[in-house]
């Protein structure tokens, strides 16, 4: 049954009792305010720690502690192909096949390694293209790899911006862009997802509209893995990173994601910097000259797999595994569709949802702008045990994540910042 939404505490109680994945919350850990646990609608900048994490690092720590070396053999969870239990649901998650999929070091380090990869510029083609107001990561890594090649910034780097008035980037700008630089264009380089305003790029037709005048197409998932369900290999997206900390809940700094498309990911002559760990495991121990990759997106990984920076990720995944993120979606449809209804409730909020209003074109984040007094506000949601975070000038990002948010926290939300004006 179709639940109308309205501004009743009721109607948020009847949701929750009909959501299939209400039973997920109890599978976090809460930070506490006033002995309650808090709302965390924080989960674009940080997961909660799941429940199983615990166990999971233990494991891992008994297993160091009693075996020692010998625990890349002999661990319950043999560390010597650690990364290898991780891609089964990372392919799910980001639509790849899991020869296209591994973790590896963390967001920025793996965005420098592809991009080495995959941006060879010519005096023909050089250009660069990303979205005006990226992540600063990502901007300084377009940056600094450019200089690395000699080149200047400001002749390499195109961004694209919203229209005058705008907030938002359309897709029919980013195609004619992609068509108007094409002849120069080496590299097309989005944020799958815009930290700032939210918004979800249309990776596909970006993907095509690079393709179709010879460049690459790579991505920045950070906003995205573990929050919207992708098809990066049918996309043919060429490369993709993100990190696992956000929707993915795998702990501060955990180990980073990388997707190769298998083109490039079984082409033992793709160029890669090459580590030790990327070689083919039949020569590995041979302990010869010649670097032999694997013929798949592990052939990137170049250290020794990072155990305990892995594990959490590792429990968390087996969380996805059993919610799926098609239904995590759906969930996070109805939270964000419900809470952008509860906030037009509110006509003397002086408030811009600068997320856009279609929810095909967002994840689970609404970017609430504020005219006046959003610091004030942020406090106030603080205050009351809603974490939020505060971006300048007066964006307050709101995300429910799906996994561990219910549509009671959403309506407590509303309540607080009804009550702020």
């Amino acid at each position: 049954m179709t639940i109308a939404f309205d501004t009743t505490l009721a109607t948020a109680k009847q949701l929750d009792l009909q959501d299939e994945l209400a039973s997920f919350k109890q599978q976090f850990h809460f930070p506490k305010h006033q002995e309650k646990d808090v709302i965390y609608f924080c989960g674009n900048s940080l997961g909660l720690q799941p429940k199983n994490v615990e166990t999971a690092v233990l494991q891992e720590l008994n297993d160091w502690k009693n075996l020692a070396i010998s625990g890349f053999a002999k661990a319950k969870n043999p560390w010597l192909t650690y990364q290898e239990y991780l891609k089964p649901t990372l392919a799910k998650i980001v639509g790849a096949k899991e020869a296209e999929v591994t973790v590896m070091n963390t967001l920025t380090v793996n965005l420098h390694l592809l991009m080495l990869s995959f941006y060879k510029p010519t005096k023909q083609r050089f250009a660069i293209m990303m979205e005006a107001g990226a992540f600063p990561s990502d901007q300084y890594a377009v940056e600094t790899l450019v200089k690395h090649f000699g080149l200047q910034p400001n002749d390499i780097i195109i961004e694209i911006a919203p229209r005058e008035g705008e907030k938002l980037l359309r897709t029919e700008d980013i195609v004619l862009a992609i068509a108007q630089h094409g002849k120069s264009l080496a590299m097309v380089l989005f944020g799958g997802i815009n930290y700032y305003t939210g918004q979800l790029f249309d990776i596909a037709t970006i993907t095509a509209s690079a393709h179709k005048v010879g460049a690459i197409a790579g991505f920045d998932l950070a906003h995205v893995a573990g929050n919207v369900p992708i098809q990066l290999h049918d996309w043919d997206v060429d490369f993709a990173c993100w990190c696992n900390y956000k929707y993915l809940n795998g702990g501060p700094g955990a180990v980073g994601g990388l997707y190769v498309h298998e083109t490039f990911a079984t082409n033992t002559n793709t160029p890669r910097l090459a580590g030790w760990w990327g070689n083919d495991e039949a020569t590995r121990f041979k302990m010869e000259k010649s670097f032999v990759p694997k013929k798949n997106a592990s052939g990137w990984n170049i250290s020794t797999a990072q155990v305990l920076n892995t594990v959490s990720l590792k429990a968390s995944l087996e969380l996805f595994e059993v919610a799926t993120i098609e239904k995590l979606r759906a969930k996070s449809i109805q939270l964000t569709n419900y809470l952008a209804f509860l906030l037009h409730q509110l006509p003397n909020i002086q408030c811009e949802i600068i997320t856009p209003q279609n929810a095909e074109e967002r994840g689970a984040q609404l970017s609430l702008y504020f005219l006046r007094n959003g610091k004030a506000i942020h406090q106030k949601m603080i205050d009351n045990g809603i974490i939020v975070d505060f971006r300048e000038p007066g964006v307050i990002r709101v995300a429910p994540a799906p996994l561990y948010c219910s549509f009671t926290n959403v309506y407590d939300f509303f309540k607080i910042l009804k009550d702020c004006f």
